[in-house]
């Protein structure tokens, strides 16, 4: 019996907290996004950056991408969001890039499902207060961590949570996060249609030393290129 109660909080744990689709993601699979639908005439691959916007990286990745021609998506924590950050969040837009929600807090996950509605609602209308446009019908939260009431209060503002492909995040086992040897492994275990996850900023910290996630970009944009594939957001940054 014991394995049983082991295996079963084991399972809700991952439930709520495995960085790709399980327990909940089968009650709901269509308010998430955890892969792209694949394209072998144009196999694409979907840069995503989290925990911005930060003064300190976020303008050089920008650069990065301007110059390797690739598009990607941001998910901006509310908190980063002052008159001195709204500049660059313009430029994401200017540049052809996709704006979603992001949190720096697990706590969203216990949320009243209205409650956690409204709080996003609140987020893309500051979104489009400091930048002009209007950030896509996305969310991300904190870690991965989700829960029922979250899928609900995100049905209730037609928005889908998004996660990562397996393997392709920059976590590294408390393990320095090193440009170069990110880069080779994600560009080791890409395939069409993967989710990647970066980091740009730090939930707490936002002005995080993120050099590390400008240069594997500028690695990784080139090797997976020159491979064949196209890099796109994970939404329409153009549609009203």
């Amino acid at each position: 019996m014991l394995w049983l109660l082991i295996a079963g909080i084991g399972a809700m744990f991952l439930a709520h907290t495995a960085p790709f689709p399980f327990l909940l993601e089968t009650y709901a699979p269509s308010r998430s996004i955890w892969h792209m639908p694949r394209d072998e005439k144009a196999p694409t691959i979907y840069l995503t950056f989290v925990d911005g916007p930060n003064p300190e990286a976020t303008p050089g990745l920008l650069d990065v991408l301007q110059e390797t021609g690739a598009r990607a998506t941001f998910f901006l924590i509310d908190t980063h969001l002052t008159d001195a950050t709204a500049p660059i969040v313009r430029r994401m837009f200017e540049d052809g890039h996709a704006v979603a929600l992001h949190s720096d807090s697990r706590a969203l996950m216990t949320k009243a499902p209205q409650d956690l509605a409204e709080l996003l609602t609140r987020n893309a209308d500051r979104i489009e207060q400091l930048s002009g446009r209007r950030p896509c019908q996305l969310f991300r939260p904190h870690a991965g961590w989700r829960s029922g009431a979250m899928y609900a209060g995100l049905q209730q503002i037609d928005h889908k949570l998004v996660g990562w492909s397996w393997g392709l995040w920059d976590w590294n086992w408390y393990r320095p996060r090193q440009a170069g040897a990110l880069a080779r492994r994600l560009a080791r275990s890409a395939s069409a249609g993967d989710i990647i996850v970066m980091h740009d900023g730090h939930h707490v910290n936002p002005r995080a030393d993120r050099r590390y996630a400008v240069e594997a970009t500028r690695q990784l944009v080139p090797e997976l290129k020159g491979r064949g594939f196209e890099f796109a957001p994970l939404c329409d940054p153009t549609a009203p």
